[in-house]
């Protein structure tokens, strides 16, 4: 699909648009958020088709997540950062900074203490 990913330089935020083919040439990109036509296009990872049986096999093969320690943080963010890789889907920004906290050792606590809204945009169903 004919997804891009950019960032406004005016709010900060990122932005995923659609658009088709054929019109990528002459299409103008806002931003959802505040309108700005001040985009930046970010260049991401090409997600790959797998079936959900078919990445979650792969990742139980792997033998780096034999060492998986769950009271350990850095054993903890590097196998949520391998599972974000191995599920080819951007987890957001939240994500990658939970992940690169738990990579210092910062304690999953410390981290839910720091982060009160974490995973508010989930919604109620989470």
């Amino acid at each position: 699909m004919p997804y891009y990913d950019y960032r406004c330089q005016s709010c900060g935020k990122r932005v995923r648009l659609f658009i088709a083919y054929s019109d990528y040439e002459n299409a103008q990109p806002e931003c959802t958020y505040c309108a700005s036509k001040e985009l930046k296009r970010r260049v991401t990872r090409i997600a790959v088709a797998k079936s959900e049986d078919s990445r979650l096999d792969s990742m139980m093969d792997d033998p780096s997540l034999a060492g998986l320690d769950e009271e350990d943080p850095k054993s903890l963010g590097r196998f949520m950062r391998k599972m974000s890789q191995e599920m080819g889907e951007d987890m957001g920004d939240e994500f990658d900074e939970v992940v690169d906290r738990l990579e210092k050792g910062e304690s999953p606590k410390s981290i839910e203490e720091s982060m009160p809204d974490l995973g508010s945009e989930l919604g109620d169903n989470f």
